[in-house]
């Protein structure tokens, strides 16, 4: 099921996890690769995903943070 453009989840695919739509390549191991230091190239060269799937991992991650609550117990 897409949950968001180019991002699907399917229960039978990597737990239930967000994926790359079409890939078994997770949105959070995307999302590491790029706070890590990979370049796009990189990435795309390694995973055979395409900028719009990254640009799309990038976006599903700013959407989904800034719908998030945060309570602050003090």
């Amino acid at each position: 099921m897409e949950i968001a453009p180019r991002i699907s989840v399917d229960e039978k695919i990597r737990f239930g996890k967000p994926v790359i739509s079409g890939t078994r390549v997770p949105v959070e191991l995307i999302l590491g690769k790029l706070a890590a230091g990979m370049t796009y190239q990189e990435i795309m060269d390694e995973y055979v995903i395409t900028r719009e799937d990254i640009l799309a991992v990038l976006n599903y991650a700013a959407n989904t943070i800034s719908s998030e609550q945060i309570k602050v117990i003090a």
